[in-house]
């Protein structure tokens, strides 16, 4: 039982996390490139890509023995934007066909995905959706 619980959390925290990350990968690829359609393109691509890294991401450190603390969100923030930036270069360098700016937009949002992980998932360390709930038998 709990484990189809916590997929199902961990798949809605994964939408929750794209619908953020593609907002900013948009407007950061809009931003350095000037040019809003290929911010969108870029944007929208790592849509498939990055849902599936951020699943697995969430189930990985879901199996790790870390207290749920501050420096827990922290390794994780820094953990995914790692893999997130790499996806976002190689992505947005084979769209723009421009690996200077690829690299701009990756290193750009290295700074602006890692404030918008950790504060999403501090927001999701406070709700209770989809854990198991405690009953008085689990805490015997």
């Amino acid at each position: 039982m709990m484990k189809d619980i916590t997929h199902i959390r961990h798949l809605s925290k994964s939408i929750s996390w794209r619908v953020v990350g593609t907002i900013d990968t948009i407007v950061v690829s809009f931003v350095i490139t000037g040019e809003p359609l290929l911010g969108l393109k870029i944007g929208i691509s790592e849509v498939v890509t990055k849902l599936l890294l951020y699943y697995v991401h969430e189930r990985i450190w879901f199996k790790i023995k870390f207290d749920n603390s501050k420096l827990r969100h922290l390794f994780k923030s820094i953990s995914y934007r790692f893999f997130g930036s790499v996806d976002t270069f190689l992505l947005a360098w084979f769209i723009s066909g421009n690996s200077v700016s690829g690299l701009k937009i990756g290193l750009t949002e290295v700074i602006t995905k890692i404030i918008l992980y950790y504060i999403h998932d501090e927001i999701w360390h406070k709700f209770k959706f989809g854990l198991p709930q405690k009953t008085e038998s689990n805490e015997k």
